[in-house]
Parts: C-alpha cells; sequence; structure tokens
C-alpha cells in the first residue's frame, strides 16, 4: 500500500512550496510538457452512451456501360460501421485541512496542486492518443500508433518509413493529421460535455484515513475527463516512422525528413477538409532542423498565429513539438 506521503502532501511538501515571506510560491513547473497536438484537436459529442459509432463507405457501386436494347444490373455501395470507445480518466487531490490552513494559504496551496494534476492530466491523454491501446488497457482508449503499425493493412500506404529504418526501438515517428468533423476528431460520451472537469469538494471526512479505521477533516477535489478519438477517414492521417540515430545533415544516406513529409502531404486527399498539422518529439524537431538548415530549405517559414505566438511551418502547415512522442518506437 502506497504511504501517505506519497499519496497526500505533507508538511514537508507546505515548506517547500514557501517563499521567503511565508506565502505560496510560484512553482516551476519542471515536469510540464509540450503537448501542442491538445490545443488543435476537434472535439464532436459522441453519438453513443459510451463512445461513437461510424459509418464508413467501403464500396463504390460499379456503372456499366449500357448498349442499345441491352439491360443494366443493379448494384449498391458497401458500408461498414466502427465503433470507438471513450475511455474514463479520472483523479482525487485530497490534502489534510489543518495543513492546508498553516499560514492562511489554503487556497493557495490547494491551486498549486490544481496545476500539477491538470497537467498530469494532460500529459496521461496526450500519451494514450498516440499509443493507447484497448487490446492491452481495456480502460483507456485506443490512439493513433496501433491504428497505424502494419504496412500491409488498408491503410498502410499511409505509413512512411525510411529504407534504413531497421527493426530497432531507436525510432520515432513524425505525424501528419487533419483534424476535422468528417476526418478526425476526438469525441466525449453523447449527453457529457468536453474536456476536463474539475469539482471542488470542499471540506469532507475522510475514513480510515492511516489504515486503522482513523478519520481526518480534508480537502478534496474531484478531476474527470471522458475522452476517445475517432478517425472517421483515414486517409487524413499519414505516420512517418524513421530511425533517428540514421540521420544525416546533408541526408546523403538515411532518412530524408523534408521528402518524407513531402510524401506525407501528398498522401492527404484534400488539407482543406479540416485543420492539418505535423506532430513531432524534440528530437525529430531537432532532426528536422538539421537537415533544413543544411540545405537551406525554403520550404520551412516561422509565420505569428492568431495568439501572436510564432510557429514553424512546412509548405504551409503548423509544425507542432509533442513530448508524448516517443524516441524509442520500434521501427515498422
Amino acid at each position: 500500500m502506497a504511504t501517505l506521503s506519497v499519496t497526500h502532501p505533507t508538511l514537508a511538501d507546505v515548506a517547500k512550496r514557501l517563499d521567503p515571506k511565508g506565502n505560496i510560491d510560484n512553482i516551476v513547473e519542471m515536469l510540464s510538457m509540450s503537448n501542442e497536438i491538445l490545443s488543435d484537436m476537434v472535439w464532436v459529442e459522441g453519438n453513443l452512451p459510451t463512445g461513437h459509432r461510424t459509418t464508413i463507405r467501403t464500396g463504390l457501386p460499379a456503372p456499366t456501360w449500357r448498349k442499345l436494347y441491352g439491360g443494366v444490373q443493379p448494384t449498391k455501395s458497401n458500408t461498414v460501421q466502427v465503433t470507438d470507445s471513450c475511455g474514463m480518466l479520472e483523479a482525487y487531490a485530497e490534502i489534510d485541512k489543518a495543513l492546508a490552513d498553516l499560514n492562511g494559504n489554503a487556497a493557495a496551496f490547494r491551486l498549486s496542486e490544481d496545476r500539477a494534476f491538470i497537467e498530469g492530466m494532460n500529459q496521461e491523454f496526450a500519451q494514450t492518443l498516440i499509443y493507447g491501446n484497448e487490446g492491452t488497457e481495456p480502460e483507456a482508449f485506443t490512439g493513433f500508433a496501433p491504428r497505424f503499425n502494419d504496412q500491409a493493412a488498408a491503410n498502410g500506404e499511409n505509413i512512411l518509413t525510411s529504407a534504413t529504418t531497421p527493426d530497432s526501438t531507436d525510432n520515432s515517428s513524425i505525424w501528419l493529421v487533419v483534424w476535422g468533423p468528417n476526418t478526425v476528431h476526438g469525441i466525449y460520451p453523447k449527453g457529457s460535455k468536453a474536456g476536463l472537469s474539475q469539482e471542488d469538494k470542499g471540506q469532507v471526512t475522510a475514513e480510515n484515513i492511516d489504515g486503522s479505521n482513523g478519520r481526518a477533516e480534508i480537502y478534496r477535489t474531484h478531476y474527470r475527463w471522458d475522452c476517445g478519438l475517432t478517425v472517421r477517414d483515414w486517409r487524413y492521417v499519414v505516420r512517418i516512422n524513421y530511425d533517428l540515430e540514421n540521420i544525416v545533415a546533408d541526408g546523403a544516406t538515411g532518412p530524408v525528413l523534408t521528402q518524407l513529409m513531402g510524401q506525407a502531404i501528398r498522401r492527404i486527399p484534400s488539407l482543406g477538409m479540416g485543420r492539418p498539422a505535423f506532430y513531432a518529439s524534440r528530437a525529430s524537431l531537432d532532426a528536422i532542423d538539421l537537415q533544413a538548415n543544411n540545405k537551406s530549405n525554403m520550404a520551412f517559414n516561422n509565420i505569428e498565429d492568431a495568439q501572436g505566438k510564432l510557429v514553424t511551418t512546412f509548405r504551409g502547415i503548423p509544425i507542432r513539438r509533442c513530448d508524448a512522442i516517443l524516441n524509442t518506437e520500434a521501427g515498422l
């Protein structure tokens, strides 16, 4: 069983958060990650209480060349239904009331915990969005990687690999996703609300606080995020899987990322169907910069978005940093 110092803040935790004047200090969130993919996602309410069912057309009716006095046989299209499930991501923050009330800093102390819990929820969601697999973790939802991991599958043409990618575990992926209600989007259960909810339960009496029927007054906060992913049209997702160790500045050998990114763009039927963006780890961004600067590649530009943030683009498509993407993937 986990000790209380692990699951609940202690006096030492309070002391570590006080500034010289005895107030709760502004905490530098060194564990924060950059997952800009979360701000790009389009969200749609699911049509099921536990997820979303999508009807996909898999075959078109075949027309017939008719000659005079010749007949035409009726035909029909083919469809298949895919059901995507939502997962329930939850957490509780519990702080001893007497501890939180020290120096009259209860609200500030609880707020410092809220930031950490929200960051933890964001990181868990982003990691599941990329690598979640209901086959191994039924409580979660299935992310991108398990859906795009087999070049022999129907969507295999949207999995691009470098010719030198070995079957090893030092690879990474760059993803091109076109977010939209008819392409790829996040889902939340029918009748619920989108996004992370935070409910202040206030002061409650905790039972069995010390493992021996002890009770204590605590402040409790509940966090919940019901969420999932639907790939309505797999043609609007492209995975570039490559070996990081084989990156060479001039691209004379190994992966040439600009070429692979260009190929990924050409795999997309229509960029106008949604909001396109590339997603890459920090190491992948370093590799892109290395090759782009060596070739003075003019396909890259820095633009200012609506919020005044400087964004790097490749052929007009934003390149986002996503720390949830690993650099230890297996080659495909």
